[in-house]
């Protein structure tokens, strides 16, 4: 038995070298599709089912598009401007990750040395057990869901062509600097700044530049905007169950191996979205007087965001600080603030994408900066004896600021542009005789095709139910008697 434990574990060239850890190579691959599953399907039926029945089709559309497209650019460009060869301190060198001999070899962050002040090496480079194509996949998935994330800012409105330019846009000029500024090497990275899975590279990304998008596209008409009720919330508790159990191979993945800190992160993600989901319905009912779903889903994604840029650096007990914080902030953005403040309303974020992942985002990025605790930091961190201001090192708290600054400004600033230059030439939003009108102008496609073989609702042919056709109430014989209705074919 032993004999064959260890012939599991040999090199068998050319397809199972020396470096190979098939552990971390088959956890690292799991993750990936934990965090894909998150995009499709999770946010396809929860963007599809929390707006209004006219426009499912177009808010699933836009995610599966964006899904579709972040992986061609990242495959053909964007994955090694964001963990390749350094062009400037906050980019790398873009160049297709394509070719046979780049993908199967050992995976390598090639930036990630981090050098003392003198020089001499502090941490060696990060250099996974596991083949490149597995790197460049797991992090194509963080890429689809940041861009995904962003649209639920601009639902029901934004053109859609100008979405589909939007898109590699967005992901080469806005995305790409802050992945490798945190990640890949750059500035924020050997400057000591602590984003363990993507509080500030993913959710206050989308949500400054989703808030931004929402300013620029305009906001929808009166009556949406009024009235904006889900069209199916059971099918969005599944999106949103889906994007719960998939946060495990979002932070659960970032160690790049199957390791303690992984073990860690995976407890501390489900503790804060447990804690600030119950927190939110607290306040809903303490507020409102009655729990809400979608304010529970609201309040588990904070949750899950807000963990997500500490979650394997500190202790569990922290993370129902976290979700104490993330189930509270957010919602008093959200349901107090945001009705207080001009600004706020006047910009339209349909799924509230500003409250629920930038405020998250940043939060999570403070409080790593105060309970980053020192022996998980050592396990993971490029920088040594780096430590929270609970315990001792202030200096991070500082740096986190910083650095969710500079993010916003980014994202502020490009996202503005890009927007700005497709506005020459491809209008932003929607006529509002489509907008009225919904998916059917849209695609020419409508979600809900329940009538007789498919055909749109007709009322002279399916109203049976309505006064104006009697002739058509079904009959009833008896108290609890059945109700049919008769399709002539």
């Amino acid at each position: 038995m032993d004999n064959l434990t260890s012939m599991a574990y040999q090199e068998r060239l050319p397809a199972v070298p020396e470096w190979l850890n098939k552990g971390d190579n088959a956890w690292q691959m799991t993750a990936s599709t934990l965090v894909g599953l998150q995009s499709m399907p999770g946010l396809v039926i929860l963007y599809a089912s929390i707006v209004k029945k006219k426009w499912a089709v177009n808010s699933a559309f836009m995610a599966l598009y964006a899904f579709a497209a972040v992986l061609i650019c990242w495959v053909l460009l964007c994955y090694r401007i964001a963990f390749g060869d350094e062009l400037l301190p906050f980019w790398g060198k873009g160049a297709p990750a394509l070719g046979q001999k780049y993908l199967t070899g050992r995976a390598a962050v090639p930036e990630s040395t981090h050098y003392y002040a003198n020089g001499t090496v502090e941490t060696k480079m990060n250099e996974p057990f596991f083949p490149m194509a597995t790197l460049v996949y797991f992090q194509f998935t963080f890429a689809a869901i940041t861009t995904i994330l962003l649209a639920g800012s601009v639902l029901g409105r934004m053109n859609i062509k100008a979405w589909m330019a939007f898109v590699p846009l967005w992901l080469t000029f806005c995305y790409t600097v802050g992945a490798y500024s945190l990640w890949g090497g750059g500035f924020l990275y050997h400057w000591g700044v602590i984003d363990y899975s993507g509080g500030y590279v993913i959710h206050l990304a989308s949500g400054i530049s989703g808030f931004t998008a929402a300013y620029w596209v305009g906001p929808r008409l009166k009556a949406d905007r009024e009235r904006y009720v889900p069209n199916n919330i059971l099918l969005m508790l599944a999106g949103a169950g889906l994007v719960w159990m998939g946060w495990s191979g979002f932070n659960g993945g970032a160690p790049y191996a199957a390791n303690v800190v992984s073990s860690v992160a995976i407890l501390n993600t489900n503790v804060s979205a447990a804690t600030s989901l119950l927190v939110w319905t607290s306040l809903d009912v303490f507020y409102f007087g009655k729990p809400s779903v979608i304010g529970a889903v609201q309040g588990m994604i904070t949750g899950l965001a807000c963990i997500t840029p500490g979650a394997g650096v500190v202790q569990p007990w922290a993370a129902i600080v976290y979700g104490m914080l993330s189930g509270s902030i957010p919602w008093y953005s959200m349901m107090i603030l945001h009705k207080k403040s001009t600004l706020l309303q006047k910009v339209d974020d349909t799924l509230a994408v500003f409250y629920t992942h930038a405020v998250a985002g940043i939060l999570g990025g403070l409080l790593t900066g105060l309970f980053a605790e020192p022996t998980l930091c050592s396990m993971i961190l490029p920088v040594t004896n780096t430590k929270g201001a609970f315990y001792g090192g202030g200096m991070l708290f500082v740096k986190q600021l910083v650095a969710a600054l500079f993010v916003i400004g980014w994202n502020f600033i490009s996202t503005t542009v890009i927007l700005l230059l497709i506005k020459l030439v491809i209008p932003l939003r929607m006529p509002d005789e489509h907008l009225v009108i919904g998916d059917d102008a849209v695609h020419g496609e409508e979600a809900y095709a329940l009538w007789g073989d498919g055909e749109k609702y007709d009322s002279a042919k399916h109203g049976w139910h309505n006064p104006s056709h009697p002739d058509d109430l079904p009959q009833t014989t008896g108290l609890f008697s059945a109700r049919g209705v008769t399709i002539d074919l």
